[in-house]
């Protein structure tokens, strides 16, 4: 008797068992759907008329596991671009919410790898998920045809497999790649780049010395103005550009924790990793270089990005900033991966938000 009973309790525990993993189961799949049909719902329908920018990639080249590679994301309105394209920036994209198919335009800055490394797997997955029929357009400086030359032969082949796949209907093989928008740069002009009603981006040379093209970006949209800095030391064009902007968003180096690896790298008998270290603060600008020129210039809000070196304990960032929240008036804060900044038409409001 005592062992029928036992044997019936055994049976309940395992039917119990199964029954709570298949509930489990089925709860994890409706959480599936859920998170899913949240991601394929259009993010931009819910954004308020204005300017908006991502920071999807607010690193360098250093390793960093809390910050990708250069990405900038811009919206205007309905329409959305991206400024520049470091490894993971598709995946960083859609990580916020965002899908690389509305992408209306992509951005350069200039040619070093940490900038455009991640642009294939852009236009890769820009073709597989645009569904209005437009190619994209890449815009660059002088230089950017040879670039997305290069990216065309690199991926022929897996174009091929992925029309042969889905179809010519699902994946157009005259929608793959990109269209290229080559413009040239003066020391002290502005290039028009892109002019649609109420929109207008312009493009600036900046001092990256002795990387050349290397420029900026100024981006207006119904009076609402961002600043794209590209990699640059403090410079005067950047200045110019970013008078009265509402907000700019600039790269910053700090010479003392650079210092600091270089004299570890000498230690370790790492020549030439010391050599490098020695090398990159030159054409960079510090954060203190960010707070002058914004602080002149006038400018509403800073951001910095691309930031060096890596910043993984909390006491770093205080140094990294050195003086500079003391120079400049305004907001002044170190960009993540991941803030989401908007600038509604109509007032100077700037909103700080995170996806």
């Amino acid at each position: 008797m005592v062992k029928k009973l036992l044997i019936g309790v055994v049976a309940l525990i395992a039917a119990g068992a199964a029954v709570a993993y298949i509930q489990r189961s089925e709860i994890t799949l409706a959480i599936v759907e859920k998170v899913a049909n949240k991601r394929m719902q259009d993010p931009l329908i819910a954004l308020s008329d204005g300017l908006h920018v991502g920071l999807c990639g607010t690193g360098s080249p250093f390793p960093d596991p809390d910050r990708a590679a250069p990405c900038t994301l811009v919206i205007a309105g309905k329409d959305m671009f991206l400024f520049d394209a470091g490894s993971a920036a598709a995946k960083q994209i859609s990580t916020m919410g965002f899908s690389t198919g509305q992408l209306k335009g992509v951005f350069v800055t200039h040619f070093h790898s940490d900038h455009i490394d991640g642009l294939g797997e852009v236009l890769m997955t820009r073709w597989a998920q645009h569904t209005e029929g437009q190619r994209l357009t890449v815009h660059g400086p002088t230089g950017i045809s040879a670039v997305l030359d290069g990216f065309k032969t690199a991926y022929t082949a897996d174009t091929g497999y992925r029309t042969a796949h889905h179809g010519e209907a699902t994946m157009p093989p005259e929608l793959a790649g990109a269209n290229v928008h080559e413009f040239t740069v003066q020391k002290g002009s502005y290039t028009t780049v892109l002019q649609q009603p109420d929109l207008l981006i312009e493009a600036f040379a900046v001092n990256h010395q002795p990387i050349t093209p290397a420029v900026g970006y100024r981006i207006n949209y119904k009076g609402r103005t961002v600043v794209l800095s590209g990699d640059t030391a403090s410079d005067e064009q950047v200045k110019d550009a970013a008078r009265n902007a509402d907000l700019l968003v600039h790269e910053a180096l700090s010479p003392e924790l650079v210092a600091k690896l270089q004299e570890t790298a000498i230690k370790n008998n790492r020549s030439k990793l010391a050599k490098i270290f020695s090398d990159i603060p030159n054409y960079h600008a510090t954060p203190l270089d960010v707070a002058v020129l914004a602080q002149q210039a006038q400018v509403g809000h800073v951001v910095l990005s691309h930031i060096v070196p890596p910043l993984p304990l909390p006491p770093l960032r205080e140094i990294f900033l050195g003086k500079a929240p003391d120079i400049f008036k305004g907001p002044f804060r170190i960009g993540e991966d991941g803030d989401f900044i908007s600038l509604p038409v109509g007032n100077k409001e700037v909103i700080y938000d995170r996806r």
